[in-house]
């Protein structure tokens, strides 16, 4: 599988709470890549929490650092990358995730919001009606969402190395294996 890529980088997009970390290191150890979660790079790059980056910077600064972090890995290769949410939101980080494959993992919104109904640590949810609050990001985002090139479809009841399984081969269906030219003859 991995020679299929050709080095290239796999991005995990999708909602928060959709397993984007747990689905990605899967992965990463599956092609032999290495990992990285975007938050988890601003937080060591900020020495904050994305909680505390929110609150004190505001989101327009996060999703600045995001970028930041987002081009400084595109430049590597060989690497699951697991995005935050509303990573797809800045056109410019479009053009360092089409530099790979983008994997949105679509996770019923009933799901989500069991994953996270007693998470206090995400900013963009710190609405009192949650369901809604969900409801309202997805509608931002799903269009965006789609332009991956692999959708896999989450079912509720999932484990992360069934989605990771899935992953895998979807993107066998989506990546053509270069064809060999004919031999020429003399």
């Amino acid at each position: 599988m991995s020679d299929l890529l050709k080095s290239a980088n796999v991005y995990l997009i999708g909602m928060m709470g959709s397993g984007k970390s747990t689905v990605g290191q899967l992965l990463a150890q599956q092609l032999g890549y290495q990992f990285f979660d975007t938050d988890t790079v601003i937080e060591q790059y900020s020495q904050q929490s994305i909680a505390t980056l929110f609150a004190e910077a505001g989101e327009a600064e996060f999703r600045t650092l995001e970028t930041q972090v987002l081009a400084e890995l595109a430049a590597y290769t060989r690497l699951v990358i697991a995005t935050g949410g509303g990573i797809v939101l800045r056109r410019e980080n479009w053009s360092y995730l089409r530099h790979g494959v983008i994997v949105w993992l679509d996770v019923p919104l009933d799901e989500i919001q069991q994953r996270l109904q007693a998470d206090t640590t995400r900013p963009l949810l710190q609405a009192t009606d949650l369901p809604n609050r969900l409801k309202e990001l997805m509608a931002q985002r799903r269009s965006l969402y789609a332009q991956a090139d692999v959708h896999v479809l989450c079912a509720a009841k999932a484990t992360p190395e069934h989605i990771a399984h899935q992953v895998i081969q979807q993107i066998e269906h989506v990546i053509e294996p270069e064809a060999t030219p004919p031999d020429q003859e003399d």
